[in-house]
């Protein structure tokens, strides 16, 4: 099986270690991984932003990186950068090559949990923590990793799955479990004051609920909700969640 492994932008400039992390742990499990070298941006912010041509130029230049590479999958450490290739990256001749990476794309919680359907972790990490769970709105509502709460359908949770092998974590949720965290991309940027209050609301639930540790499979989301708590001095620390799984997160 080779990997491509394609790291996004916001993820090399801001928080490598979940690149770093989720490098390591698929190397852990004996996969030939392959770094895409010199990629880029997935071209989600322009789009959302409709301007349409310079998504399609980021698209265009993406596509030289993955194709004729013979990957079998790809994996990306970002939900809301996978659901931009899989539902989103429609601005490119939609060639074999392009329909095979659309169809093969994953972030690592997909990737483990539904390709690898691992049972245990390599070196068996600990975690000794309560741990409270974001489930991203990407990754929740685009790409099904868990039930969102509003839908009656059979509880599920592909992120508190994987994390359940780590050992002595406990899993949790804020009481507003899958309400929005406030960053949304550029709409963090056009409505700060919107975006901020409603992270402030996030961060103040865990700490409500005595959590002291916070991940998910959206660094984005961490990024966000980090800022916000350091600003209003809560004791809180955020992870990606292969940062666990790798037995890289450092209380």
């Amino acid at each position: 099986m080779k990997i491509g492994f394609f790291v996004p932008c916001y993820i090399d400039a801001i928080h490598p270690q979940a690149a770093i992390s989720t490098y390591g742990l698929l190397k852990k499990l004996g996969l030939d991984v392959e770094f895409i070298e010199r990629g880029s941006c997935c071209g989600l912010p322009e789009l959302d932003m409709g301007y349409i041509k310079h998504s399609c130029s980021l698209e265009k230049g993406i596509v030289s990186l993955i194709s004729d590479k013979g990957y079998d999958y790809v994996v990306v450490p970002s939900g809301i950068c996978t659901d931009q290739f899989r539902d989103h990256f429609n601005e490119v001749e939609q060639t074999p090559e392009i329909e095979h990476f659309r169809a093969t794309v994953h972030d690592p919680v997909e990737f483990l949990h539904d390709i690898l359907k691992i049972t245990e972790l390599p070196g068996h990490p600990r975690f000794p923590y309560r741990v409270a769970l974001h489930n991203g709105c990407h990754s929740l509502r685009y790409l099904n990793e868990a039930r969102p709460t509003e839908l009656m359908i059979k509880p599920f949770d592909k992120c508190a799955d994987l994390l359940k092998l780590v050992d002595g974590l406990e899993v949790g949720y804020a009481t507003r479990r899958d309400e929005c965290c406030g960053f949304g991309g550029t709409y963090s940027i056009w409505d700060p004051s919107c975006s901020g209050q409603q992270g402030r609301d996030k961060v103040s639930d865990y700490a409500r609920n005595g959590f002291k540790y916070v991940t998910s499979q959206d660094m984005s989301c961490m990024i966000h909700q980090q800022t916000i708590a350091r600003k209003n001095g809560l004791d809180l620390k955020m992870f990606y969640i292969t940062e666990i799984l790798n037995g890289d997160a450092k209380p």
